[in-house]
């Protein structure tokens, strides 16, 4: 199975973007504050997925065992405090790595578990309980579930400044791009505005898709494509809910994971051969051509997150397809590995950038470098600071870090997060 395959099967991350707030020349004299937003228990994994302008954040907080995800809690971050975020009745809930899952309001979206169980026997939420898994909105202090398009699932994934939210919601229809050993019901991509959701179009003759991000323009993108990801497009949907295939570099398989207000969109494009994904960048909608941002020389990058500045941040991966290689920003055309940017005195690694916002801030997720938590995988706010950087993470750590994740987390997180749902 080629490379390009193996990664459709796997889609859609747990993770990437990262960033900073200065010239790319000016790289050197650019210090982060970083603060460790830990885990939530002991042997939880901590993974940052949002942070609005605010530097407010939410974080996933996972339990892993032989690579499995079998407890999850999603959390808000502010000025030093973990309030964890109530479920729908069932035991877990989650969010989505890309998009912007907080906004300045406060708002937060995500996904829960409620109490019942799936009469179809699917486990959108992924947990291994089949429960059925309910988009949710957090405002206000309440939790409430958001409405599906006539089936028991959907998941929410980014909500912009004007309440606006997109994800996926299922229909009440079979979808007949799955296997009969593993039926589900169509994934629709979605906005969800006032309380009501708008079913968005896919391109071609694709069943399924799934928006990612949402600027506060109303333009929303994502991917669309068949049950498991055995096709892939990177779709931008218009205000007026029209959708348009982006262009990829000749082989099928881009995927879009964020978009800022002046329309720029990153996300993910394989080379021409499928031997390799890079990070991507899109200017000019639907008629402009995709810019291929690099590697960093891993097997392949993906850009997550970028602000209206356009700075990109985001994540690569190693050839077993595992976000541990390096986080990375790119700004001025320049590709840059953040561990050379966070401060020695952090002791944190940072493998997984997320998001970025207008103050330059980045989030994600980091490896511990020593003491009692060494090796543990720990959430992080990096601030940029006008300071000059005496030592890096570079200096003191010229080898990566050994993580305590299962090896094969990555294919895990994958998987939980591709386009549309398991074969």
């Amino acid at each position: 199975m080629n490379t390009l395959r193996r990664l459709r099967n796997l889609w859609i991350p747990c993770v990437t973007t990262i960033v900073l707030g200065c010239f790319s020349d000016a790289v050197a004299q650019v210090r982060y504050h970083v603060e460790d937003l830990g885990t939530l228990e002991d042997g939880f994994f901590g993974c940052t997925m949002g942070v609005n302008n605010h530097g407010w954040t939410e974080t996933q907080y996972g339990l892993l065992e032989a690579g499995k995800l079998l407890k999850g809690r999603v959390a808000i971050n502010f000025d030093g405090f973990t309030f964890p975020l109530p479920t729908l009745g069932g035991p877990n809930n989650w969010d989505n790595p890309f998009g912007g899952e907080i906004n300045d309001r406060g708002e937060a979206v995500g996904f829960s578990e409620t109490d019942v169980l799936d009469p179809n026997g699917e486990d959108v939420c992924g947990f291994g309980t089949h429960l059925t898994c309910s988009a949710f909105l957090w405002r206000k202090g309440n939790m409430s579930a958001l409405p599906t398009l006539g089936g028991n699932n959907g998941q929410a994934t980014a909500i912009n400044n004007r309440g606006q939210i997109t994800g996926f919601a299922e229909t009440a229809v079979s979808d007949s791009s799955c296997s009969a050993s593993s039926p589900s019901k169509i994934h629709s991509p979605v906005i969800w505005e006032d309380g009501k959701a708008r079913p968005l179009h896919t391109v071609g003759n694709d069943p399924d898709g799934v928006g990612n991000a949402i600027n506060d323009q109303g333009q929303a993108v994502g991917s669309s494509g068949t049950c498991g990801g055995a096709t892939i497009h990177a779709v931008l949907w218009e205000k007026n809910g029209t959708a348009y295939s982006l262009r990829d570099l000749g082989t099928a398989g881009a995927a879009a994971f964020g978009i800022n207000n002046q329309g720029q969109i990153v996300g993910l494009v394989p080379s021409l051969d499928g031997s390799t994904i890079y990070a991507a960048l899109w200017q000019n909608g639907a008629n402009g051509k995709v810019t291929n941002l690099g590697t960093l020389g891993d097997f392949a990058a993906i850009a997550s997150g970028i602000n209206n500045k356009g700075q990109v941040v985001g994540s690569t991966l190693d050839s077993t397809f595992n976000f541990d290689a390096h986080a990375f920003i790119y700004q001025d055309g320049v590709m840059s590995d953040l561990s050379t940017l966070f401060p020695a005195e952090s002791n944190l690694f940072p493998t997984m950038a997320n998001q970025i916002n207008e103050r330059g801030q980045i989030v994600g997720m980091a490896t511990v470098l020593s003491g009692p938590h060494e090796g543990e995988t720990h959430a992080f706010l990096a601030t940029p600071v006008d300071e000059r950087i005496d030592k890096s993470i570079a200096d003191v750590a010229p080898t990566h870090p050994k993580s305590n994740l299962p090896a094969n987390v990555g294919k895990q997180l994958l998987q939980r997060f591709r386009l549309g749902h398991p074969q």
